[in-house]
């Protein structure tokens, strides 16, 4: 098999990591390399004929002369900080190349209709990276779903506490215009794949909405969804500050724990195999979480009323 070749735009990302190791797992290359810090020696472990830039214009340069050369770019990953992605997502398709973005594909749903005309127009896809579509435990519920009763409404619960120290709030994270907020930032992945298993959006409600903590009620065809977010370390449940921990992670159906902690590690590359054979998952398949999200972040709270997450009562207290 010939490789193929990929340059990666914000290589210094945390995230960036696992689409490097995708990339040579899957027996390809990455020939060019972007991002304004400089703090990237880990590529030494995989691809260290790599060039790197620290500033757009040389890498736009460098991009436009090697495809002038005959050794075009195959595809371009995009690690970069979320409000960028759809810039470089055009980016890669004005060059010719397959796109291959990070979650959240991008933060408003009118992108996503610019960027089908841009593929359209040029020929080449947008790949969306969703990994938890394929996660064995994740495929398995949602087959139980799709072959049970077909009038259900399942009752679900979404907790997810990953605590940050004060640095959130003065990196692009922090800025919802740049971040997208809470919901999108550390939830979106979940509500992909809550929306995945369980259908459509009927009701979607915030009950709480700060810079560090969010929390809703979203009602699916088949789920009413409770969830609660935040970055806010108090408010981890106390057993889980016992322990030590910071992070705590939890989806239950039907008052049952569904058990996903396992099985993460390869999930990047898993997603570049489907890409890599045309199956991977497209700009209509990220539509519903992105609107999800943008309904959550510019929605009113209503207040911790109504059928509001358990987890809320630490916010009234």
């Amino acid at each position: 098999m010939i490789s193929k070749k990929f340059a990666v735009i914000g290589i210094a990302g945390y995230i960036a990591r696992r689409h490097v190791k995708a990339i040579k797992d899957t027996g390809n290359i990455i020939v060019a390399t972007l991002d304004k810090f400089d703090n990237v020696g880990y590529i030494d472990d995989f691809f260290p004929e790599a060039d790197f830039f620290t500033e757009f214009e040389r890498f736009d340069r460098h991009i436009d002369k090697i495809k002038r050369q005959g050794n075009k770019i195959d595809y371009i990953s995009i690690c970069s900080p979320n409000y960028l992605h759809d810039s470089h997502i055009r980016f890669a398709l004005r060059n010719e190349t397959t796109a291959i973005c990070e979650k959240p594909i991008v933060l408003n749903p009118w992108n996503i209709d610019a960027l089908q005309e841009f593929e359209q127009h040029t020929g080449f896809r947008v790949y969306s990276i969703l990994q938890l579509r394929l996660h064995p435990s994740i495929v398995a519920l949602k087959k139980i779903i799709d072959d049970g009763p077909k009038d259900k409404i399942y009752n679900v619960n979404l907790s997810y506490i990953t605590s940050r120290g004060n640095w959130y709030h003065f990196s692009w994270k922090g800025d919802n215009e740049k971040s997208g907020g809470i919901a999108t930032n550390i939830g979106i992945h979940f509500f992909d794949m809550l929306a995945w298993i369980f259908g459509k959006v009927r009701i979607n409600t915030v009950n709480y909405s700060t810079k560090d903590t969010a929390a809703g009620y979203l009602e699916l065809e088949k789920a009413r969804v409770r969830w609660f977010l935040s970055i806010n370390y108090n408010n981890l449940p106390d057993e889980i500050k016992k322990l030590g921990q910071r992070t705590y992670r939890s989806i239950t159906l039907e008052g049952k724990e569904i058990e996903f902690s396992e099985g993460f590690t390869d999930l990047h590359t898993l997603s570049y195999k489907e890409i890599l054979n045309e199956k991977g998952f497209g700009l209509e398949d990220a539509r519903q979480s992105v609107e999800i999200c943008y309904a959550i972040r510019n929605a009113k709270p209503t207040g911790i009323t109504g059928d509001y997450h358990p987890l809320c009562r630490k916010l009234i207290n």
